[in-house]
């Protein structure tokens, strides 16, 4: 069972890097890639608490912006976690989410919402990425909304008054600095539009021209009819399909293992990053 697509404490997930490790030894997982949003901050943890019967895929989900300013997130796996660029990259995206959390909750509080950015920051577990569920977190303490997911149905989806973006690298950018760090680049939830505005299918063309290696082609956020048009898609350019879980603890319904990722695809997938990266023990 091959998951590749996870998120702990260090971002936006509410099980610390070692719980999830053991919580996939439990699920059956032969094969997990943490992917914390813009950090690598819980890759020590995650292999420290390594089993012999879990191979572990280090990686980040990087956020990033088209130029017309449609939201798309990209997985880096298997990338060279000391290469200066790639932490640069992360580090830039990871400062801007500051100033973008303050802005948004300036939107909130002067509709009367009761939100401040000390009641955000005392939801978000230390050294992790500020990001929206952090935030629907305080709404939740604040009694605002009952859960994450209602935070995020009424107040802050992407097209919400209250959202507001952050500067962010290019795909085509973010692609390129994954494979000069070794790695390998896969699109996440590409045709998710429930989350916002969604790219075409022409624009794959472009993505691939960069570097692209594969799709995130199963996930909960995608209708049947939308995993197929992305399997058709991944077939026409030759890229990679891969099925994952995008589990975030109890910060959102999705279940280890629910997608998965067939071991041709993967084994097509880890041949192609610069080196054998896989942590074993």
């Amino acid at each position: 069972m091959i998951d590749l697509h996870t998120h702990t404490t260090a971002s936006d997930g509410t099980d610390s890097p070692a719980a999830l490790i053991n919580k996939a030894l439990s699920a059956g997982i032969t094969t997990l890639a943490i992917t914390d949003h813009d950090s690598t901050s819980g890759w020590s943890e995650a292999v420290t608490a390594l089993r012999p019967s879990l191979s572990l895929v280090l990686g980040a989900e990087i956020s990033t912006l088209t130029l017309d300013g449609i939201s798309v997130h990209m997985l880096g796996l298997l990338f060279d976690g000391e290469d200066k660029h790639m932490q640069n990259m992360l580090a830039e995206s990871r400062d801007t989410r500051i100033p973008r959390m303050r802005k948004m909750i300036d939107l909130l509080a002067a509709d009367g919402i009761n939100i401040s950015i000390e009641d955000v920051m005392a939801a978000t577990p230390v050294g992790a990425t500020l990001g929206r569920p952090h935030l629907a977190d305080a709404l939740v303490r604040n009694k605002v909304v009952a859960t994450r997911d209602e935070a995020f149905l009424e107040l802050l989806h992407n097209d919400s008054k209250y959202y507001v973006t952050h500067a962010a690298p290019t795909p085509e950018d973010a692609i390129r600095q994954i494979n000069q760090a070794g790695g390998v680049a896969v699109i996440a939830h590409p045709f998710a539009s429930r989350r916002g505005e969604v790219i075409s299918a022409a624009t794959f063309t472009n993505l691939v021209s960069a570097g692209l290696h594969g799709i995130e082609v199963n996930h909960r956020d995608h209708s049947q009819a939308e995993r197929e048009q992305l399997a058709q898609i991944a077939d026409q350019l030759g890229l990679v399909q891969t099925g994952s879980s995008d589990y975030h603890g109890n910060g959102k319904l999705n279940e280890l293992g629910e997608n998965l990722t067939d071991p041709e695809q993967w084994a097509r997938l880890e041949s192609l990053a610069s080196a054998r990266r896989v942590v074993t023990k």
